[in-house]
């Protein structure tokens, strides 16, 4: 239950910043979704769930509607945004050393050739499985995918993303049976939205597992 926990404990303290802080929460919302979305350091940040919450909250008339869906619409775009850049940018230079186990410039080749095989899908689709909606727009970066077909499709994901989780949460967020198990429904949240992530970690490792013995 520490999960359950948890959860509870970060909704309360939520709720605790937008009832008293008013306007001011506004800001600190906008700059946790930028965040999540714009540095390829803090993939850890909520994302799904929190857009649920957030429309929760304005069901509830805590937060006004119209001003949440646009100023996180803004902030998802415009992190995907910064996100490129540093991809386009620095990219290149983080990938420069052939020994790095990571980020070498075989991981390189491989992120240009994604952005070429799938390119717009990539960046609308992983808008929704969390980590990856962090990394995408940074490999498209990296891949040199052209500005403006990756803002086109960056503004398309941003819009459907926000106004999916924020407007479920706006609708759904006031009825007696999701206010009882809120804090379920925001781990159910999480969890379905970590499948991808956990299917292709554990392709990975299989796969990792197979080679050898295919090599025999």
């Amino acid at each position: 239950m520490d999960w359950y926990a948890t959860l509870a404990a970060w909704e309360d303290l939520l709720r605790s910043v937008v009832k008293e802080h008013g306007f001011w929460a506004y800001p600190l919302l906008f700059g946790i979704v930028f965040c999540e979305t714009g540095l390829v350091v803090t993939p850890f940040l909520p994302g799904d769930s929190l857009l649920f919450l957030l429309g929760a909250f304005a069901g509830q008339g805590w937060l006004h509607l119209p001003t949440l869906l646009l100023g996180l619409i803004l902030a998802a775009v415009l992190g995907d945004s910064m996100n490129y850049w540093i991809g386009l940018r620095a990219g290149p230079a983080i990938f420069h050393d052939p020994h790095a186990r990571w980020l070498n410039r075989r991981q390189l080749i491989r992120a240009r050739a994604l952005c070429r095989r799938y390119g717009a899908r990539a960046i609308v689709i992983a808008r929704f499985i969390p980590v990856l909606r962090t990394f995408a727009p940074f490999v498209a970066g990296v891949g040199t995918m052209s500005y403006p077909r990756f803002f086109f499709w960056n503004a398309a994901g941003g819009i459907s993303w926000v106004a999916l989780f924020l407007l479920a949460g706006f609708f759904l967020g006031g009825a007696p049976a999701v206010q009882r198990h809120l804090h379920l429904l925001l781990l159910l949240i999480i969890v379905v939205s970590l499948l991808p992530v956990g299917r292709e970690i554990l392709a990975a490792r299989m796969s990792g597992k197979a080679r050898p013995t295919a090599g025999k």
